[in-house]
C-alpha cells in the first residue's frame, strides 16, 4: 500500500474520530446540565481513574501509554466544557470602573525625571501631582494603606524581560492592574565632573539600566554600581565631587545638569519598558483586553498542562506565563499568566469562576488594556 493510500486510511479514520469525539461531548455537556441541577461537582476522580485504567487494560501494550494520555485529554477537555455550562451565567466579581478624581492621590516609583514618573503622567496626564517613593514595595504599601488611590511601577522590559521584584510584591500586596503602559527607554550616559568616558571612576544605575546596556559597559571598561533607580543614580552623581557618571534618561540629565556623555547606549535601540497602575479596589476600564491572575498548582502529574488545556479550549490566548518561588523554603512556585479577553466575555467568566473554585491559591489581578 502506499503513502497516499495510506494517508486516505487515516483520513476516515480522523473523520470517525471526531465524530465520536462530538457525540462524547454532547453528552458532556448533558452531563453538565444533571450535576448543575442536582448541585454535583464536575470534578470525580474516582471516575477519571476508572475510566484510565480500563483504557490500560484494554489498549495494546505499544500503545497502552499513548492511550491514556489521549483519554485524559479528552477529559480534561470534557471537563472544561462542563464547567463552562456550569458557570456560564455566575458572575465572577464586581467591579468599580476605572475613574480618576480631583483628589485621586497618585505615586511612583523614582523621583523627578524618571521613566516611572514618564509613565505615570502618559496614564494620568502631564499635569498630575505626584508623590514619589524610593523602593517598589513603598508604591505597594502606600496603594494597601489607602496613602495612595493609584502607584505606578514598571514590570517588564523588552531586553532584560520580567521584573521578577514587582511579581513577588503582587504576590505579597492585595491590590490589583488597572492599566498598563508602555514607554520607550532611551538611555544615555551622563555626569558633571567627568568630561569624557575615559575619565570615569564608576557608573551608577538601576541593575536593569545596567543590564540593558552591558555592552557599552564591558567596551569602555566600566565599573557598574547598582543604585536605586536610573533617575535617583542621576541625581547621586549631579550632587559627588568624584568623577563618576549615571546611566538614565537624557532627561535626567537636563534636569540635574549633567553633561551627555554618550547617547542611544543600550544594548537594544528598541528597547522598551512595560509599566503597571496598581488601586487598591478592582478597577476596570471600558475596553480591556488583557488579563491578569496568579494561582499555585498541586505537585501532581501534568499539572500544568492540564491547567494550561483549559485556556486552550476556551478559545483564549495566553500573551505570557511567569513563575516565581514561593519563598518557603522549597521549589515551589506562583505561577503568572496574562491572557488576552475581558471579564465581560461570557467564556472569560466561566473560566475565571472555574479557576476559583478549583484551586486552593488563586487571585484575579487585573483586566485592563496596554497603552502604547
Amino acid at each position: 500500500m502506499d503513502l497516499k493510500a495510506l494517508r486516505d486510511q487515516i483520513d476516515i479514520i480522523d473523520e470517525q474520530i471526531l465524530d465520536m469525539f462530538q457525540k462524547r461531548m454532547e453528552l458532556c455537556i448533558q452531563v453538565a446540565e444533571y450535576k448543575k441541577k442536582n448541585n454535583v461537582n464536575v470534578l470525580q476522580t474516582g471516575r477519571e481513574a476508572e475510566v484510565i485504567n480500563n483504557i490500560k487494560e484494554k489498549a495494546e501494550d505499544r500503545f497502552r501509554d499513548g492511550a491514556a494520555v489521549l483519554f485524559s485529554n479528552i477529559m480534561d477537555i470534557s471537563k472544561s466544557i462542563q464547567q463552562c455550562e456550569i458557570n456560564k451565567n455566575k458572575k465572577f466579581l464586581d467591579h468599580d470602573r476605572f475613574h480618576v478624581g480631583a483628589q485621586s492621590k497618585i505615586g511612583c516609583y523614582g523621583v523627578k525625571g524618571s521613566n516611572s514618573e514618564e509613565a505615570t503622567r502618559k496614564i494620568f496626564g502631564k499635569d498630575v501631582k505626584l508623590g514619589f517613593y524610593h523602593e517598589f514595595e513603598d508604591v505597594f504599601r502606600a496603594v494597601e494603606n489607602g496613602e495612595l488611590d493609584f502607584g505606578v511601577v514598571p514590570v517588564q522590559n523588552s531586553s532584560t524581560g520580567s521584573i521578577s521584584q514587582t511579581y513577588d510584591l503582587m504576590k505579597k500586596y492585595n491590590v490589583y492592574i488597572n492599566q498598563m503602559v508602555r514607554v520607550s527607554i532611551k538611555h544615555c550616559i551622563a555626569s558633571v565632573k567627568a568630561k569624557s568616558i575615559n575619565e570615569i571612576e564608576a557608573v551608577y544605575s538601576h541593575p536593569q539600566a545596567l543590564l540593558q546596556c552591558s555592552e557599552f559597559i564591558h567596551k569602555n571598561n566600566l565599573k557598574a554600581v547598582h543604585y536605586a533607580s536610573t533617575a535617583t543614580s542621576a541625581r547621586h552623581v549631579a550632587k559627588s565631587d568624584r568623577k563618576i557618571a549615571a546611566i538614565c534618561s537624557e532627561r535626567c540629565a537636563e534636569i540635574y545638569k549633567m553633561n551627555i556623555l554618550d547617547r542611544n547606549i543600550s544594548d537594544e535601540q528598541a528597547n522598551f519598558t512595560r509599566f503597571i497602575c496598581i488601586s487598591k479596589n478592582c478597577m476596570i476600564d471600558n475596553d480591556p483586553n488583557r488579563v491578569s491572575v496568579l494561582m499555585s498548582l498541586s505537585h501532581q502529574e501534568g499539572s500544568l498542562y492540564r491547567m494550561l488545556t483549559k485556556f486552550r479550549v476556551a478559545g483564549l490566548n495566553l500573551l505570557k506565563i511567569e513563575s516565581r518561588p514561593l519563598h518557603k523554603g522549597n521549589f515551589d512556585v506562583t505561577f503568572y499568566l496574562d491572557f488576552e479577553g475581558t471579564v465581560k466575555d461570557e467564556k472569560v467568566n466561566a473560566l475565571l469562576v472555574e479557576l476559583k473554585n478549583e484551586l486552593s491559591d488563586f487571585r484575579f489581578l487585573g483586566n485592563y488594556r496596554e497603552m502604547l
